[in-house]
Formats: structure tokens, sequence, C-alpha cells
């Protein structure tokens, strides 16, 4: 199936859609004379765990992945599972490592790449982990074997900064809710070898458990391995009315970087690199402590203190668009080379035009973060009807110490960039005279986020539920030139603003109800953002900053409503959600292209919209699974201007295109499928298959929707199990059954660049893409006891 049949079959879903969720209403109804008393799911609306309410009574969507989803999919990545099973979750892979990839929500970025602005929250045992910096999520260092559950909010604004589209909240295992011991050894494809172990028990009062992961392999592309460590521990202590735990995790991951390639390339072989060397070295450890104590029958505190240790190495190589300036001497549009050591001009090559120049740029980061939360929940009567009370605060306080540096390098035919001593100045780190385009950097930022919050949730009626709150946020950013080279770079900023939450629930049978609110939430720049928002001074995403005007702080405003209901049906439970959406973001921030290769800016735009449908059902019985999700993301600009995207075909002479309002948002699918089964063939044997379908979204840089559009794509998994005896099983799987090529992010270069020097064939198609990993297969074995 092509990536117009894709679209086109979504676009028929689209229609379908209502008739889809009418049908699941009926079949509810069908069956409401063998209904049960319903099952009452307590969940926590707050980043804390320890309180909670029944979740029918949470006034938005909700989605939630258990242990058993992660297992089931033989994933080293969550990111896999929350793709698969989450209708309004996307995913993306800027970096072209599926290690380390990137997911929207409803069109939302939690992205482990600096340069990515971040609007969803993602929270671990109530700790945030958006890394302080960049509000960046690294989910290569999250131990998957470890997490309990991952429960999806939206329209929640009690989760702080970035809950733009939503938060993520990851509770981890613990010896009182898993016992026994596990090991998974599993190998295939493209060199894979990956094994996981964990261990809990109880002990009286005490539990105690740890997991590991351990995770390698070539990769399929070109200079793309990957190796990962992760753990998680915890031990914990309990009574009747207190319980506490002290639990810690640790990663080292390393992989390449092979990132969006151009696609002349990709034709003649789809494993292709641009350049390279591109890697990545990832580091963390955290160590926490959270509780819960019962003061009374109904009041309760819930807290945790914490601290996070982040470090990153990035190696980058890239082509560097140099010239001849007067003199004969190397430059950057008429801005003279230095090497940094001496302060002296570089002299240029023989044939200067003709030389393959190009960059080594390398950065650092290490942020250390602490805070700590603390909530109090009350489960009281009021007025002699339900309620449930909650009013809580945190604190984050981060420090970061980023460093940048280019080395001016040579690009050889494999497109390797290394240093080539008979070329003046190779090897040596370089900046601009005026520090425009190449510029060491080291800074020094500080951020301090607080929070307080408070929500209710009143049952005016047995039926009805009102839920009101609000949350204040407050964040100050310092960020510090270290050299004493960039004094622009010097700032503090102070954002702040209560966000309010309103919404209704009603319970309109006991198989069905019915939900609607509104809320308001913001994210503050991140001292990355702040540092790079002049388009004079363009950064090298990943890398530099060099100046700092103002930006606003993004504010979101989120209206939802939708239906969702669980009834018993045929030896089974029936579970499915149907809502709508819609964020309008004030002040939003993109990220924009510069004239200058690889480099880019911040830029506040005035308004984009976010809105759509999504619908999910579930069925599972001693015998069955069976799910099918669909979402609809209109994602659109709502205002007219000019934009930088210098690389866009369509550009004018300024590098600019003139979006208007409507035009969609680049890198969001508008549709999405995902459906699954599972079968018992026998007591022993399971087989199963999974599909998702994809519809075409336009190329980043592509914001007037002028180009042609990166295609959909469907792709089939097929997954079996057989249980040898109770502790041992054997599984297999094989991902992408029909061997499709499909595309998961596209962008746009210069493609007449000086990396043109070597190559097989000259590029003139200036689209890129990351391609999306062939057929695969793999096998393991699982022992529990």
């Amino acid at each position: 199936m092509n990536g117009r049949s894709v679209t086109a079959a979504l676009s028929r879903t689209a229609l379908v859609g209502g008739v889809v969720a009418a049908g699941l209403v009926l079949m509810a109804a069908a069956v409401s004379a063998q209904e049960r008393l319903p099952e009452i799911e307590v969940i926590s609306n707050t980043p804390l765990p320890g309180g909670g309410v029944d979740r029918d009574k949470i006034p938005s969507n909700t989605s939630s992945v258990s242990s058993t989803d992660i297992e089931r999919s033989y994933s080293p990545n969550l990111t896999d599972t929350l793709f698969q099973r989450i209708p309004g979750v996307t995913l993306s892979d800027p970096n072209g490592n599926n290690v380390q990839q990137e997911i929207r929500y409803r069109g939302f970025a939690a992205s482990p790449l600096q340069g990515t602005p971040q609007g969803l929250a993602v929270y671990m045992n109530g700790v945030r982990i958006n890394e302080s910096f960049g509000d960046t999520v690294n989910w290569d260092l999250i131990p998957t074997n470890a997490i309990s559950r991952a429960d999806v909010f939206t329209n929640n604004p009690v989760f702080g900064l970035n809950a733009l589209g939503g938060a993520i909240s990851l509770q981890m295992k613990n010896g009182f809710t898993w016992q026994g011991f596990e090991q998974v050894v599993q190998g295939g494809s493209f060199g894979r070898i990956q094994g996981a172990t964990q261990y809990g028990a109880q002990f009286g009062n005490w539990s105690t458990y740890f997991a590991a992961e351990a995770f390698r392999e070539q990769g399929w592309r070109t200079a793309s391995p990957a190796k990962v460590g992760r753990f998680y521990g915890d031990v914990g202590w309990r009574d009747d009315r207190t319980e506490l735990h002290l639990f810690a995790t640790a990663a080292k991951t390393a992989f390449g970087v092979a990132a969006a390639t151009p696609i002349q390339l990709l034709a003649r072989d789809w494993s292709s690199v641009y350049t390279t060397p591109q890697t990545t070295d990832n580091d963390v450890l955290m160590i926490g402590m959270n509780g819960k104590h019962a003061l009374t029958d109904t009041w309760s505190l819930q807290g945790n203190v914490y601290g996070r240790f982040f470090r990153q190495k990035h190696v980058d190589g890239n082509d560097a668009e140099l010239e001849e300036c007067n003199g004969g001497t190397l430059c950057l549009d008429d801005d003279p080379i230095l090497s940094v050591a001496t302060n002296l001009p570089i002299p240029c090559a023989v044939n200067c035009e003709d030389v393959p120049y190009g960059t080594i740029d390398r950065t650092r980061t290490r942020s250390d973060t602490f805070g700590g939360s603390l909530q109090a929940t009350n489960d009281a009567k009021l007025f002699d009807h339900g309620n449930h009370f909650v009013v809580g605060g945190s604190i984050d306080r981060g420090k970061t110490n980023f460093g940048a540096t280019s080395t001016l390098g040579y690009i050889f035919p494999d497109l390797t960039v290394g240093s080539n001593n008979s070329i003046p100045g190779n090897g040596a780190v370089i900046r601009t005279l005026s520090d425009l385009g190449y510029s060491p950097v080291t800074i020094d930022t500080k951020n301090t986020y607080y929070g307080l919050y408070i929500a209710d949730t009143f049952d005016i009626t047995e039926k009805l539920a009102a839920t009101a709150g609000a949350r204040y946020n407050l964040a100050k950013i310092s960020v510090r030139d270290a050299l004493g080279t960039s004094p622009d770079l010097n700032s503090d900023s102070t954002f702040n603003r209560l966000n309010p939450l309103v919404g209704l629930t009603y319970k309109v049978a006991p198989w069905l109800t019915a939900f609607g609110g509104y809320s308001e939430s913001n994210r503050a720049p991140t001292p990355l953002e702040l540092g790079c928002s002049n388009p004079d001074k363009p950064c090298l995403l990943e890398s530099f900053l060099v100046s700092d005007p103002p930006l606003e702080q993004v504010v979101g405003h989120t209206y939802e409503a939708g239906l969702r209901g669980a009834s018993p049906f045929a030896d089974g439970k029936l579970e499915w959600k149907a809502g709508v959406f819609r964020t309008d973001s004030d002040n939003d921030i993109i990220t924009l292209a510069s004239t200058i290769a690889g480099r880019g800016y911040y830029q506040n735009v005035p308004r984009t919209r976010r809105q759509g449908v999504e619908l999910s059902a579930e069925y599972k019985s001693s015998q069955w699974l069976v799910y099918a999700g669909y979402s609809y993301i209109d994602a659109t600009y709502r205002f007219n201007a000019a934009l930088a995207s210098p690389n866009n075909p369509l550009a004018d002479a300024d590098g600019n295109i003139h979006v208007v309002s409507g035009n969609r948002i680049p890198g969001i699918p508008q549709h999405q499928f995902k459906a699954g089964v599972d079968y018992l063939v026998t007591p022993e044997w399971k087989i199963g298959a999974d599909v998702v379908a994809v519809s075409d979204r336009y190329y980043i840089g592509d914001d007037t929707n002028q180009n042609v559009t990166l295609p959909g794509y469907a792709v089939v998994n097929l997954h079996t199990s057989y249980k040898v005896n109770k502790d041992i099983t054997l599984f297999a799987l094989v991902n992408n059954l029909f061997d499709k090529k499909y595309g998961l992010t596209g962008t746009y270069f210069e493609a007449d660049g000086t990396a043109n020097a070597g190559l097989p064939i000259t590029l003139t198609d200036p689209r890129t893409l990351v391609p999306g990993q062939p057929f695969a297969i793999y096998g393991g074995i699982r022992v529990k006891l």
C-alpha cells in the first residue's frame, strides 16, 4: 500500500469513526442486562503517587499502558509501546536510531533532541524527568522492565510546566507490588543481543526490588550501533498508616545518530547516512525517596525528594559552506574564520572553492537537579456528598554547565568528517571573527521552578461530579557566559502564571460516562531557547548559544469532551473511549532554520491550534485480546507571517516562506489507525499481530504546505510465545513483516553543499528523511520463578 492509499484509507476511517463510536455504545447497551457492579479504578491525577480518584470522575481523557502491555511488545523502548497502544501518540526518529526516539501526543513533543520545543511533562515516581537544560526527555535512560504502569493525562495543569499537550506519569515497580525472579534473553537481526533481569520480594514490613537491562546491536543503518545499560532499585517499608520507598535509577547509553539522509542517497542504499561521525553518549543517576502517611481516616500526606545527575556528550560531523575571502583566507559568508588557539585567520587551501570543508561539532552537558514535592489529600464527605480534595507544591532546582566547540575538518569520499593534514587549519578549534557562525561557548545556567496547586472533585449527585482547581507556576532562569566572550548570553528571566481547571463528569449509565472540561497550561522558555532566539545570531542546534533576545512563555487553552465506558461482553470485558479536543497555544515557540547551514533559532509565533478526535476500544477475555484505536489531529498555524525556511525549494530570495492561517504544522500526521490481536491457541501457545497505519505529513520546513508530502505508511508486526512449563516461555517476533520502506521524519537541506564532493551522484533534491527500520526478526526465552 503506497502513501496516498494509506492516507485515503485513513480518511475513510475518519468518516466511519462516529459510526464505530456509536456502535460501541450500542454494544455496551446490548449487554447491560448482564452487568455486574462496575469496577472502580482509582488513579492518581497528580504527579505524586499515593492519592487518587475514581478514573470515571476525571473530566478528561486518560490512557494507561501496563507492565503486561510493555512485556507484550518485547521492545527495549517504552516509546514503542506508547505508540502502539495510545491513539494520539505519534512516533518520530530525528536522531535516526530507535534507541532514542521522539514521541508526540496530540501534536506536542517529548523529545530527547535539544532543539525540539517540548510540550509534554514526564514524571517517574512523581519526579519530573524533563531535563533541566532543554526540558528534553531521554527515553533511552528509562529502565523499561521496571515500569509498573504508564498513565497519560490530558487537560490537567496540576502536572506543571510543559503539560500543554498532557503529561505522562510512570509508576515503577517495588517489592510490595511485584515478587519473584525473571530473566529474559533475546537476540536477532542487526546483531541485537538483549538481556533483562528483575527480582522482587517482601519480608514482613520490608520489600526490595531491582531490575537491570543490557542491550547491544550493530544497527541497521551505517554507523548506527547502540549500547545500553540500565538499572532500577527500590527498598520499601510500610505499616498500617505509612509507606516509604528509597529508589535509585542509573543508566549509560551510547549510540550512533544516523539522522536524516538525502532521499537520493537512500534510493541507492536504504541504510546510508550523510555525514559521520554522529554519536551521543548519555549518563544519568537519580536517587529519590517517596512516601505517604495517613494522618487520619480521611487525611493523608504524600511527598518525595530527589537528586538527578545527567551527563551528555554529542559529536556531530557536518559540512561547512566556507569560501575564500579577500586576502586568501577562509570565510563564512564574508566573516573570516579564525583559529581559537592563535586568533589568526586560517588561509585557504589550493582551489579553496572545491575543497569539501567540514566541521566536527562537539557539545557536552552536565546538569544536576534537586527537588521535592509535598501534597495533602482529603476524602471526607462535604455536605454529605462524596469529595476528593488535594493541595500541594513542588520545587525543582537545576544547574547546568554546557560547552560547545567546532573543529575544522575535511569531508572524505566516504562522507566521514575528519582531519586532513594537507589542508591548512584542519584539526583546529575555530571561530568566526564576529562570533556569528562559529564560536566556542561555555555557559552556566540555573533554573528554579516553583509550583503550588489545589484541586477538588465534588459529587454533586451520585451521577454528576464536578472538578475545579488551579496551579501557580513560577520559573526563574539565569544564564551566564563562563568564557567572557559572549556577554549577550547573560540574562535573568522570570515567568509566572496561574492556570485554572474546571470540568464535569456524568454517569449516564453504569456502562457509560460523559465528560468535559477546560484548562490552561504554560511552559517557560528553557535556558537553551533563551540563549538561541536571535535570527542574526543563529545557533548550531544541539550546540551553540550566542545571543539572548527575550522569548515569551507559551500558554495553552484546552477544551475537551467525550464518552467512555466498560461492560462485560462475550465472556470478557469491553472498554472504549471516544473524545474530541482542542488546544490553542498563544506565543508558541517554534524552531526555524538559518541561512547558515545547520543553524537555527527559536521564535514565538502568535497562535497555533491542535484539535482532533480520539477513538479506542479494547476487549479482553481468557482467550482473546483485541484492541483498536484511531486519532485525527488537525494541527495548524493561526496567523499570517513570513517564516525562515531557506532550504525550502519554494522559499523567496530572502529564504522566507509566507504562512497563512490554516496551514498545517509540518511533521504531524492527521490520521493514525492502530490495532492488534492476541489469541491463545492452546493454554501454552499464543499468537498475535499488530498494525500501525500513519497518514502523510509535510516535511519539516514546509510550513506553507506547498511541496509534496512525506508519504503515509502501514506496518505489520507479528509475535508468538510458547510456555514450555510454568517457569519457561519461548517467544519470537517479526517487525515490519512486509519490509515496507517508509520515512519517520522528513526535512530539507541545501543540496548543492560541499559534501557533494566524493559522492557517487550529484545531489539536486533538497529532501531528506529518516528511514524506518526494515524487516527484522527476533527470538528469546523468558524464565520466571
